[in-house]
């Protein structure tokens, strides 16, 4: 079983990226963070244990709190997670948030599909992240 810690503070999207993990028969335990403080919170109690660290982390940008580049460098900052990859999803379009993102280590970074079949097909990529560890 996968573990993702996903820091998305929009329902709507954590649930439609359940629904993708599901339709992509991906088995994993994912760890929601409303915002980006829980999301360094959690990843600082996971660092201690490392058969407890993330097999794939997926920040959103526009986080309240710490926005997704602080909660990457973070993230990058930390040895216990210079493995595990990072994808970025996204509604910026903005290239200076992809810069940020990919100077800061993101593996990936997509701008989340406005259409739900598009959004669902997001499964496949993680997939593949996930099979490339």
């Amino acid at each position: 079983m996968y573990r993702i810690l996903l820091a998305e503070d929009n329902p709507g999207d954590v649930l439609l990226l359940r629904e993708a993990l599901a339709n992509s028969d991906i088995n994993c335990e994912l760890m929601v963070a409303e915002d980006g403080q829980k999301a360094i919170a959690l990843l600082q109690a996971v660092a201690a244990d490392v058969t407890r660290l993330p097999d794939l982390i997926i920040l959103d940008v526009n986080l309240p709190k710490h926005n997704g580049g602080e909660v990457l460098a973070q993230v990058r900052g930390d040895p216990a997670f210079s493995l595990v990859p990072v994808l970025m999803l996204t509604s910026s379009a903005s290239p200076a948030d992809q810069a940020t993102a990919s100077r800061l280590g993101a593996n990936l970074y997509i701008q989340k599909p406005s259409d739900l079949d598009a959004f669902l097909g997001l499964g496949k990529v993680i997939a593949s992240l996930l099979a490339d560890r």
